[in-house]
């Protein structure tokens, strides 16, 4: 059974017990209007009902066929795709593709082909001979900190990609992350973890919204949950914008109040 729940909006009686048209998961997951100087961070993530954002290292063997879906759906809106070098690493991360399906609303958005994929990393220890920074659409950022190694920003930039600052350290300020990226344009933002990243945006208040598929299984073990590092003094509440429920899975949106 598929099911929409809306919070803010009201649901027709074709819009239940049917999948989703990738049109209308386009229209139910639009980017608000931020404005031309205005940003918008949204983050994906799944998780098992007892809190398990991976199983065995990586997020797929808790995910389903509707998850990716909208997985593919919010990379189609958006800008640039954020995500941490371990997740890179572990999830055998590959360039955004065009979409047939997608085209002509990314033409008159004013977006390219596909999304930016900017990769937030102190140390710059990734495989630069990959695909995502040897034959991207567009080419791959590599965001990083003003004392990052020179070798490894050199070696960045040699195989093609762009090679970002946003932090004075080694490190990044996720704040800043989010500025530079919104001053290159690139303004509907969707960060994909992993759960480090995503606590460090938590913590930083940089976040606008969580869209958090829900998995109908159980894990145990001792797996990351989907934010992780520096905890908030006092915690951040969103409000709840719809659930989707398929299979068991829940597909939900919470925005910054």
């Amino acid at each position: 059974m598929r099911r929409l729940f809306p919070v803010t909006d009201q649901t027709s009686a074709d819009q239940t017990d049917r999948e989703w048209s990738l049109d209308e998961l386009a229209e139910a997951y639009a980017y608000p209007e931020t404005g031309p100087d205005g940003h918008w961070l949204r983050a994906n993530m799944v998780s098992s009902l007892d809190g398990a954002a991976q199983h065995e290292g990586r997020s797929q063997p808790i995910s389903g066929e509707t998850d990716m879906r909208i997985f593919g759906t919010l990379r189609a809106l958006a800008d640039v795709v954020v995500v941490g070098a371990e997740t890179v690493r572990q999830e055998g991360y590959r360039p955004a593709r065009a979409r047939e399906a997608f085209a002509a609303r990314r033409a008159a958005a004013g977006q390219g082909p596909a999304a930016v994929i900017a990769v937030i990393t102190a140390s710059l220890d990734l495989d630069f001979s990959l695909p995502l920074f040897t034959s991207p659409l567009v080419p791959t950022l590599v965001v990083t900190g003003a004392a990052a190694p020179a070798d490894r920003v050199a070696e960045a930039a040699a195989a093609g990609a762009e090679v970002v600052v946003a932090g004075d350290g080694t490190g990044v300020d996720p704040g800043r992350v989010v500025r530079e990226l919104a001053d290159r344009g690139l303004r509907r933002q969707l960060t994909e973890g992993g759960p480090r990243l995503l606590g460090q945006f938590v913590a930083a208040d940089a976040l606008d919204e969580l869209c958090l598929t829900i998995a109908p299984v159980l894990t145990a073990g001792d797996a990351q949950r989907i934010s992780g590092g520096p905890s908030v003094t006092v915690p951040h509440r969103l409000a709840p914008a719809c659930v989707l429920e398929e299979a068991g899975f829940l597909f939900t949106r919470y925005r910054r109040i």
